[in-house]
């Protein structure tokens, strides 16, 4: 395969403060080297999208963002993610404390069965020491209002979360990751188990939470990235092929590995 070229626009990063550097970062699982020298900058409150055939790294990525990838056995990572500058694979970093700040969304909605409505949002606080009823119950209703969803269970916060439809419920997982206070959240294909209604509301939810998140996406749908994002970077056999604004990147891709994938010559 020819050489690949990394495209930035370096000009509208300076606009925006980096919230995450990440600098030469490889992972693998076993001998299968699944990313390569990853190196990219995502500005602060923003919603960057990860793009690329099925099996490029996309969700590998997401996860080495807050040391969940490690989690696998035989799993491992080299160089470098600065967050706040400050690089979460420091051998002094606690990982657990790190997965604490960072928000994350699954594929498919994960409520926790056994516990209410309400508890599926309280459980981190009360796992983080939080005990003032006061404060718990003030914050609960902040992040399903945040979510879209106060409204909808206001009157059935002891119900069971499956109650809820499949939107509801990942609106409830995106309060659920909002109440521990992180600056990122981080979203793997959040909507593709949903209907396209559902769809709708969580990425208009996507789009207000930017004003107050540092967001990261993966997803497979090409309309839903120019959408929601502000950014892309899109991955190919491992490599950051091509990062830059959403439009730029849409309208006028400057690899032909991009132009290609867009065009939808290979998936």
């Amino acid at each position: 395969m020819e050489e690949l070229k990394i495209m930035t626009l370096e000009e509208s990063m300076e606009k925006r403060k980096p919230k995450i550097k990440i600098e030469n970062l490889n992972a693998w699982f076993g001998n299968s080297h699944i990313l390569k020298n990853i190196s990219l900058e995502i500005p602060e409150k923003s919603i960057t999208a990860i793009i690329g055939p099925s099996g490029c790294g996309k969700t590998t990525l997401l996860r080495c963002l807050n040391r969940m990838h490690e989690l696998t056995p035989n799993a491992k990572v080299s160089g470098k993610v600065i967050i706040d500058g400050e690089n979460i694979y420091d051998n002094n970093v606690d990982p657990v404390l790190i997965r604490r700040k960072i928000g994350m969304v699954f594929q498919r909605p994960i409520p926790f069965p056994t516990m209410s409505i309400y508890d599926n949002v309280a459980i981190g606080l009360k796992l983080n020491g939080v005990k003032d009823h006061k404060t718990i119950n003030t914050i609960v209703k902040k992040c399903l209002e945040l979510s879209h969803l106060w409204n909808e269970v206001k009157n059935r916060l002891n119900e069971s979360p499956l109650t809820l439809s499949g939107g509801q419920q990942q609106r409830l997982c995106i309060a659920r990751a909002l109440a521990v206070g992180p600056e990122i959240l981080l979203m793997d294909e959040p909507t593709s188990a949903l209907d396209p209604l559902a769809t709708v509301k969580i990425e208009k939810l996507i789009r207000e939470l930017k004003k107050d998140y540092t967001i990261v996406i993966v997803t497979h749908n090409m309309q839903q990235a120019l959408r929601v994002s502000d950014y892309v970077a899109f991955l190919y056999l491992g490599e950051l092929i091509e990062f830059g604004e959403s439009k730029e990147i849409f309208s006028n891709p400057k690899h032909p590995l991009t132009k290609n994938y867009l065009h939808g010559k290979f998936s």
